[in-house]
């Protein structure tokens, strides 16, 4: 899971549909050829393919980087990727990945079981600094190289995603990252073996990739109808409303949109005649908003305060000015749908008069009744502020709304817009008040050992807001070894309820549906595939 910039998407009440639509099947009789431009939100400031943290390096990785196996967009089944064929042992412990005989890397060079091995230790080589990827791989002890093809992996334990991560694990290439010192400078460049290469990486303008005419699994039935352009080009820009005038001239193939947006900024042309609005539903798993409270900051310690900064976010008020009433209420740390989300919390609601109560019971009021709470900390006076930092101009307006409900209060906040590189660069160093941002969606079945073990809690961890708290540890590391799911169910719920409870996140809003647009020209199967947009499989109409 990876830092996403906040955008939410919600549905609007007019184009709300009864029944969820056939889900399409990729065409494997797609054309290739033809140029995909698209923004992907925000600059990456790397797309190193370990060291990188953020959602924008992800979908560069994504076209470029190979795993040994792939998901099916169809039916979330294993599919071969890297590998053509895998053993899992009898004991649960021991998988045995076969590679391809003709896989190659962007430089020409084979891939070989020695790159697999190496890409595994690589993880856990403290210069790379790979924190936010540790916690998937702490339970495998071992990768073997059997042959130059074949590799053995064997876990510690029976931790229940032990294939998956292995499978799903990025392969570098050994010659080109195992000098640490050096690679570690390749942030605009990148060698991988997936169907696309990384051409040009022009800062603050775009990143090209070209079609990869070797890659390995592109003859298989399952890839065969995708990765059709022969060269997709990834803009920069980050305020939708740059986006949709560019996509308006024609100048981007593919947007996404807001509801707020999809519902006032998509009428007339060329909107419906070459520019063609979508709103879908489907079974992927989702991402969530919130902000996040740094628990460095003696302010943010006290539960009270927390819980009383969630009931002064009036949801209910953004959920009906600007998503239409559409928008459902987060209640913790995975999206409310999943079947690791306890349907026993319930939101916190905008309550005034709870928070002041809570407020009060911590020692805060305005003691010289100059509008501003305040406490006494250790013999000194302190007022209740702090700074929120958002690295999305498009959610300000809701950030204001919020700051306006704290004024009301007593609270002071300041609101701190900064760009990406500068707004992970504070995160990293854990130098912030508040933080709002988005987790890019994760996969089906949840580990939250990644966001919300302590031991995540490090320099370049995704805890990056230092919470710690021993039961939740304790009921994580159970759940990982749990491999009888009702019961992992059951005991993430209770991790889910205890989360919630602590408040160390204000949780946000959960989209059911998502809107985008894209140009005429492209083709598609359908507006939606079972677990994802499927956009790998779009194509470039034929004139």
């Amino acid at each position: 899971m990876k830092y996403a910039i906040l955008t939410l998407v919600f549905v609007a009440s007019q184009f709300v549909t009864a029944a969820i639509p056939k889900f399409a099947d990729p065409n494997q009789e797609a054309p290739k050829g033809g140029t995909f431009i698209r923004s992907i939100g925000g600059e990456p400031p790397t797309i190193h393919p370990i060291m990188s943290t953020d959602v924008f390096a992800g979908r560069v990785h994504d076209l470029t980087m190979d795993t040994l196996l792939d998901r099916k967009i169809t039916d979330w089944q294993w599919v071969p990727r890297l590998a053509e064929k895998y053993d899992i042992a009898k004991d649960g412990k021991t998988f045995t990945f076969t590679l391809r005989k003709n896989a190659t890397w962007h430089d020409g060079k084979p891939v070989t079981a020695d790159d697999v091995k190496f890409s595994f230790d690589a993880i856990f080589e403290p210069k790379y600094q790979a924190a936010h990827l540790i916690p998937f791989y702490q339970s495998i002890e071992k990768v073997e190289v059997v042959d130059a093809l074949t590799v053995k992996v064997t876990a510690k334990e029976k931790y229940y995603k032990n294939f998956d991560v292995v499978a799903a694990m990025t392969i570098i290439p050994k010659h080109v990252y195992a000098d640490v010192e050096k690679s570690r400078k390749m942030t605009r460049t990148l060698v991988g073996s997936g169907p696309y290469k990384v051409e040009k990486f022009d800062r603050g303008q775009k990143i090209i990739l070209k079609r990869n005419a070797n890659w390995a699994a592109g003859q298989d039935p399952y890839f065969k109808g995708a990765y059709n352009f022969e060269t997709i080009d990834f803009r920069f820009y980050k305020d939708e409303n740059i986006e949709i005038e560019r996509a308006k001239k024609g100048e981007l193939d593919m947007i996404e949109l807001r509801a707020e947006s999809f519902v006032k900024k998509t009428s007339g042309a060329p909107w419906d005649k070459t520019l063609l609005k979508k709103k879908i539903e489907n079974d992927s798993p989702k991402s969530y908003a919130f902000i996040g409270w740094n628990f460095r900051k003696d302010l943010f310690t006290d539960k009270n305060v927390r819980v009383a900064l969630a009931h002064l976010m009036h949801r209910e008020e953004i959920n009906k000015k600007f998503m239409y009433g559409f928008s459902e209420l987060a209640t913790g740390p995975v999206f409310n749908r999943s079947e690791f989300a306890s349907p026993r919390v319930k939101p916190f609601l905008f309550d005034t008069k709870k928070a002041l109560e809570l407020l009060t019971a911590s020692g805060w009021s305005d003691s010289n009744k100059d509008g501003t709470l305040d406490k006494e900390v250790n013999g000194q006076k302190v007022p209740f502020k702090f700074t929120l930092i958002y690295p999305n101009k498009d959610t300000e307006k809701y950030w204001t709304l919020y700051q306006q409900d704290l004024k009301k209060a007593g609270i002071n906040m300041e609101l701190k817009f900064l760009e990406w590189n500068s707004f992970l660069k504070l995160l990293d160093e854990g130098n912030f008040d508040a933080a709002a941002l988005a987790w890019g969606a994760n996969d089906i079945d949840w580990d939250p050992k990644q966001i919300w073990h302590s031991s995540s809690a490090v320099v370049g961890g995704s805890n990056f807001i230092n919470y710690k708290n021993a039961q939740v540890d304790k009921l994580i590391d159970e759940a990982r070894l749990t491999l009888d799911k009702p019961k992992r169910v059951q005991t993430l719920q209770k991790v889910y309820e205890i989360i919630a409870d602590d408040a160390p996140y204000v949780f946000l809003f959960n989209s059911k549906y998502s809107f985008y647009a894209h140009s005429s020209t492209i083709g598609l199967p359908g507006d939606t595939l079972r677990y994802g947009l499927g956009n790998n499989f779009w194509w470039k109409q034929q004139k």
